[in-house]
């Protein structure tokens, strides 16, 4: 008896590594396509600063790896955001056998949804904000102070913001999957609308230079994903526990 519960977990255990694997497998593919363009991808990236620089400045790199491990840093960066919609795949593939049928029509577009979102606020950050934000830091410079970016920071403090701001842009998701799931409802969350848009400002001003352009550029977004999730979560079906108890 032990041994029949036994096969269905290893049997799990072995799909899952598999699709692990074919996850990595997508990762690497795209990086070795990408690595001969590993430098192009790094001037585009950094664009946005080089833009503000002034004429008598350049990026730099402090260490003597760097001129090579950024950009290939970066190459399996946008590696993996590229791979995400197989990631996703592999995620619903593993999981969709064990949810009901109703679960399995939410969850699939709320996996696509959430990736598109995520890209989105990616792009928001790079045509939007990061001009604000270089454009507001380098001006800020001390007189007398060369304003040299190394490029290994640099590299960081931008992943680190399209991660913030991807992250920000899945308002709507988490709006959904709180109603959904019945921990909050539409009209209780839209009670809390005057906390929602103090808290979009607020991490507005954690992520934006203290200007009040930019950080309104984040809130105001945050504050109409969220008015978006309320809406669209008027129209979702209920959860199998909802129509079991109804």
């Amino acid at each position: 008896m032990e041994t029949d519960n036994q096969q269905p977990l290893i049997s799990h255990l072995i799909e899952l590594r598999d699709r692990l694997l074919r996850g990595i497998v997508a990762v690497l593919i795209i990086a070795a396509c990408l690595l001969p363009f590993s430098n192009d991808l790094y001037h585009f990236l950094a664009e946005p600063l080089l833009r503000h620089l002034p004429e008598s400045s350049t990026m730099i790199a402090t260490e003597v790896a760097s001129p090579f491990l950024t950009p290939f840093k970066l190459t399996l960066s946008v590696a993996i955001m590229l791979a995400i919609p197989v990631l996703l795949y592999q995620l619903w593939a593993f999981i969709a056998p064990g949810l009901y049928d109703n679960e399995r029509k939410m969850v699939f577009p709320l996996l696509l949804a959430s990736t598109l979102l995520f890209f989105l606020g990616i792009v928001f950050a790079y045509f939007v904000v990061f001009p604000l934000i270089f454009g507001f830091l380098t001006q800020a410079a001390p007189e007398g102070v060369a304003v040299m970016t190394d490029i290994s920071s640099y590299l960081d403090f931008v992943l680190k913001l399209f991660f913030a701001f991807g992250l920000a842009f899945e308002v709507p998701i988490a709006t959904l999957l709180l109603i959904w799931t019945g921990i909050s409802s539409v009209k209780s969350l839209a009670e809390k609308r005057p906390y929602i848009i103090v808290g979009a400002f607020v991490v507005g001003m954690l992520l934006t230079p203290p200007d009040v352009i930019s950080q309104t550029l984040l809130a105001l977004p945050v504050w109409l994903l969220f008015e978006g999730g309320l809406l669209c979560a008027r129209f979702l079906p209920k959860n199998s526990s909802e129509q079991n108890d109804g």
